[in-house]
């Protein structure tokens, strides 16, 4: 009986903390926007103490040729943004900053997978960023990759300046000591950048901006063009 009753309380716990993270979730964002993995990164940066009105997720930037870049999550901080790539790995990862193909490998080194260079990535995103508001030019931009799930970086090096790359479980570690070792920027805009950021958020609600972005990912792959 003592069983059951600890085990029936174990599982209101737990409800009661999946609504309560739900809650904290939707101060932010919608619980079908992004990843969970992406949700999982706002619900720390939440839990962190970071105010939800400068956590931003699922942006879609416009691009110069008229396509649209996803951008994971960004967060507005007194030191500059951060751009969050957020990706989910299992195995070693292999990578070069400056090479444009990481490697996963699973199996002890019986299977190995190639996958584009996050901090490439990000860099781009951040780039688009930057071309939506001409204030963005003047603020220090920061790129950081979070890895989830069971991966392990065995041999990852040249990781450039302003750019981050960490497990999820050391994120806000890395969030707090971005800020910590540099000195506030002084914003001279504030309102314009929230509106920048929370239309490329409204972007993703936007059912013909994310299948148009679908389909621009689906074309660069080409793989309707494969004939086996």
């Amino acid at each position: 009986m003592i069983i059951i009753g600890i085990i029936l309380l174990a599982i209101f716990i737990l409800i009661v903390l999946r609504i309560r993270n739900k809650k904290l979730l939707e101060t932010v964002t919608k619980s079908h926007r992004g990843t969970k993995t992406e949700r999982q990164l706002v619900l720390k940066l939440l839990k962190a103490g970071f105010p939800s009105i400068t956590i931003f997720h699922d942006l879609y930037v416009k691009n110069k040729d008229g396509n649209y870049s996803q951008i994971d999550l960004v967060l507005a901080t007194k030191v500059g943004i951060i751009v969050f790539e957020v990706k989910k790995y299992s195995g070693w990862i292999f990578g070069n900053g400056n090479h444009s193909k990481w490697t996963q490998v699973l199996a002890y080194g019986k299977q190995k997978y190639y996958f584009y260079n996050p901090i490439f990535q990000n860099k781009k995103h951040i780039q688009n960023l930057k071309t939506t508001l001409t204030e963005f030019e003047n603020i220090p931009f920061f790129s950081v990759v979070v890895f989830f799930g069971d991966c392990e970086f065995r041999d990852v090096s040249f990781i450039p300046n302003g750019s981050f790359l960490t497990k999820s479980s050391r994120a806000i570690h890395v969030v707090k000591k971005i800020i910590k070792d540099h000195e506030t920027v002084n914003y001279k805009n504030k309102r314009d950048i929230v509106n920048v950021l929370s239309k490329a958020v409204e972007n993703g609600d936007n059912h013909e901006i994310s299948e148009k972005h679908v389909q621009t990912i689906k074309d660069m792959l080409g793989e309707d063009r494969i004939f086996h």
